[in-house]
């Protein structure tokens, strides 16, 4: 009975860590409408956007931005990117939808033949790789885009570490703060982010658990909310996730994390906000892992602008 035990206990450690492994595998797309400015093909580049979109959501290891949350987005910001996304726009995007590879592109007729071009982009690292596909006049819209998806699938999975930027451990992060940071006098910093998770209840702040170890690891002294000291700087701010869709045992969640730095006498010294995608077996988790790394995302950029 006892080896039995052991043996289940195995095998349940090994699939998580598999599942563990598959998780860290699934990247966030988002696909964009194709330019289609010639009038041969003047309705199609919405077309291919919603039929490629719709066959990469069916591949395991990419989670595809939802095509009205990207609209939506997209609108608030002013960015009409149908088919004109590129490497210096592309890091804006993802930090707003979470994607992590974006894909656009260009429909057009030629010599009798229509062609779909695909670019797909790294948000974190501006790489950029190209697709093609082509048929006849009586080509089928659906299988060019199926083929394409296809093709699109392959190239992020195979070319994942040069679309996405290398995983940096926490220690790593804290280095480069430090480094950012110099000798100079830190102050003395309180932090107080409030926390939702839609849909379910929060049972720790994660974001301001993960800033308030990235503050003690960099030097600085955290004051407490008991404390009678009152701290040099107060960051303060909210946190949100939300559940963003399922794959199989994976689940994703999306965060989105808001902060204020302020000063003693009042004065602010920065705001700040960023969002993040996570995906884990557990929804709760997902989420908790999203609004850490946003947490961190912040933290490079807030922590040096912190010195007394």
């Amino acid at each position: 009975m006892k080896r039995k035990i052991v043996i289940l206990a195995t095998v349940v450690f090994l699939f998580g860590a598999v599942l563990s492994r598959a998780a860290d595998m699934v990247l966030p797309v988002a696909v964009f409408d194709f330019e289609s400015k010639d009038e041969a093909v003047r309705d199609l580049g919405p077309k291919v956007a919603a039929l490629i979109n719709a066959n990469l959501s069916a591949e395991p290891q990419i989670t595809t931005v939802e095509r009205a949350e990207l609209d939506k987005i997209l609108g608030e910001h002013e960015l009409g990117l149908s088919g004109t996304v590129n490497p210096d726009s592309a890091a804006k995007v993802g930090q707003l939808t979470g994607a992590k590879v974006l894909v656009t592109g260009r429909v057009f007729k030629a010599s009798g033949e229509l062609l779909i071009v695909a670019k797909i982009i790294g948000t974190e690292t501006s790489r950029v790789y190209g697709e093609l596909v082509k048929g006849g006049e009586k080509a089928s819209l659906s299988d060019l885009c199926a083929d394409l998806a296809k093709k699109i699938a392959a190239d992020v999975a195979q070319k994942a570490d040069t679309l996405v930027a290398k995983v940096e451990t926490r220690e790593e992060l804290v280095a480069r703060i430090k480094k950012a940071l110099g000798d100079k006098p830190l102050p003395s910093v309180a932090v107080k982010i409030g926390e939702q998770h839609f849909g379910q209840r929060v049972i720790d702040p994660a974001a301001e658990t993960e800033l308030g170890w990235i503050l003690q690891a960099c030097g600085f002294k955290l004051v407490g909310a008991g404390s009678t000291n009152r701290a040099d700087v107060t960051i303060t701010g909210d946190a949100f996730s939300a559940y963003g869709t399922r794959k199989g045992n994976l689940i994703s969640c999306k965060s989105r994390v808001e902060v204020k730095a302020i000063k003693q006498n009042g004065d602010v010294i920065t705001v700040d906000r960023q969002t993040s995608v996570a995906v884990d077996v557990v929804e709760q988790t997902a989420a908790k892992s999203a609004l850490e790394n946003a947490a961190a995302g912040l933290a490079e950029r807030l922590l040096p602008k912190l010195k007394l």
